[in-house]
């Protein structure tokens, strides 16, 4: 029984080793899709890389360009909810005029006025005021008016910047600059004010305009003409001409002198009316004066005579003008002027040889 039984268990041997040898090559189809799978996922996994890098420059770049603009968006729209939550804004300012407070032969001194509005709740301080004038590219004056002071709260202020030109500082610097002339100017200010949210802001402005550089008329006695004449007293007419160096009108308001004959005090005059004097041009006005000519002593006789009589005189004329007032003076020393009488008392009252 012992010897029989042993083929039967060689058969199942054989058998179980056929089976083992059937599934070997399975698994090893196993592991040859799973590899095949595997080595599919590779690729895929290399494009996404790839193009996940290619996404990552290009944002880099994008970051480059655009990162401070965002920034600045940001600044921008918080500023804009923050002005329209609690009403802060830029204040406005505009140069309402120019007033001309004088004018002579020295200097001109006038203001400039700004008007500037404040829209915020809460006062802002005005730190600093820039200004310059300038004619024609060239300078004239600048200035700096530190901590010029606070606009009120949803209010406005008028600023006033006091200017003041010097002639002789714009002649001797320019000398194309000529007396009598007019020249164009451009006053430049710019203001420097604090305001929450926005920061410091500087506010530009700009005003273009014309002012004068005066000169002196000059003025002379062409005749003195008796209307009475006596030893104690004798009236008569001043004959003055009047030349206007100016590039603008002078309109004559008032004289402000004094005349001497023949070194004697005949006293001032008084101006009975207005007079033009016209641009670049020459005009003639006639002043009464009285005085006594016993007061001459010797130089009485050369008066009666008709001789040369020497004059001086010195004052003021107040005039208007295109830029204002002005107070010039006149100035006249050494002249010769000749007296002439009514015929009624025994002169000559042709008028064709006034001229000298």
């Amino acid at each position: 029984m012992a010897s029989y039984d042993k083929p039967e268990v060689v058969e199942r041997d054989a058998k179980d080793k056929e089976h083992k040898d059937d599934d070997k090559p399975e698994v090893a189809e196993r592991d040859v899709k799973d590899k095949e799978h595997k080595d599919d996922d590779k690729p895929e996994v290399a494009e996404r890389d790839v193009k996940d890098k290619e996404h990552k420059e290009d944002d880099k770049e994008e970051g480059k360009g655009g990162f401070l603009e965002k920034v600045k968006d940001f600044i921008h729209d918080i500023g804009e909810k923050i002005e329209g939550a609690i009403g802060f804004g830029k204040p406005t300012a505009d140069v309402t005029g120019l007033h001309v407070n004088s004018i002579n032969l020295e200097k001109a001194e006038f203001v400039i006025e700004i008007l500037i509005k404040n829209p915020n709740p809460v006062p802002i301080p005005l730190i600093d005021i820039n200004y310059l004038i300038e004619s024609d590219g060239r300078k004239l004056i600048s200035g700096l008016i530190p901590d010029a002071g606070t606009i009120k709260a949803h209010g406005e202020e008028t600023v006033k910047i006091p200017v003041t030109l010097i002639y002789d500082d714009i002649k001797n610097t320019y000398s194309e600059i000529k007396p009598g002339s007019i020249i164009p100017y451009r006053i430049k200010v710019d203001l420097i004010v604090d305001v929450p949210v926005f920061g410091r802001i500087t506010l530009p402005l700009e005003k273009t305009g014309e002012i004068p550089i005066p000169y002196k008329p000059d003025i002379d006695i062409e005749k003195i003409k008796f209307d009475r004449f006596s030893f104690e007293e004798t009236v008569a007419v001043l004959h003055l001409k009047l030349e206007n160096k100016n590039d603008f009108d002078l309109g004559l308001n008032d004289l402000d002198y004094e005349v001497w004959l023949c070194d004697e005090s005949i006293g001032s005059v008084d101006l009975q009316k207005s007079a033009n004097l016209v641009k670049n041009g020459i005009t003639y006005i006639d002043i009464p004066i009285t005085f006594r000519p016993k007061d001459f002593g010797s130089a009485l006789w050369d008066m009666i005579r008709g001789k040369g009589t020497g004059y001086s005189m010195k004052g003021n004329i107040n005039v208007d003008t295109p830029f204002g007032p002005m107070k010039l003076p006149i100035t006249k020393e050494g002249g010769t002027t000749r007296i002439k009488k009514n015929k009624e008392d025994g002169g000559d009252d042709d008028d064709d040889d006034d001229e000298e």
